[in-house]
């Protein structure tokens, strides 16, 4: 499956984003997908990830009540809503899909957990 990310941009802190990723390809696999981050400097870390169903979502715990991800099967794409940005939320934003070990595994928050990868979208949020 290929991953397009969009939606990054230059916000305020305390502002709102909303990133977006379509696939193409073929349809998302019925593992979770979910979000990733990486800052200038540090290595990718794990935002945010959504069952197929869209049942089951789980956070990091540096975005938990801030940040919501959502899917849309029908449209063949992922949403993360970004509320109440702070500085330290700027980094590359990257959507990642085929995580192949969830289910059955409950949850999966390891970069190594999933087999495909958009490019990345840019979220800068200014003090």
């Amino acid at each position: 499956v290929q991953l397009q990310a969009s939606g990054g941009g230059l916000v305020q802190a305390g502002g709102s984003l909303r990133l977006s990723c379509e696939a193409s390809g073929r349809t998302f696999s019925r593992y979770h997908i979910g979000w990733f981050r990486q800052a200038p400097g540090k290595e990718r870390e794990f935002v945010a990830a959504i069952s197929w169903s869209g049942g089951l979502t789980y956070y990091a715990d540096s975005v938990k009540g801030r940040f919501t991800i959502s899917r849309d099967n029908a449209k063949n794409t992922m949403y993360l809503q970004m509320n109440s940005l702070k500085p330290e939320d700027t980094a590359v934003y990257y959507c990642a899909a085929d995580g192949a070990s969830c289910p059955p595994a409950p949850e999966c928050r390891e970069a190594s957990d999933f087999g495909s990868w958009g490019l990345g979208t840019l979220v800068t949020v200014s003090s």
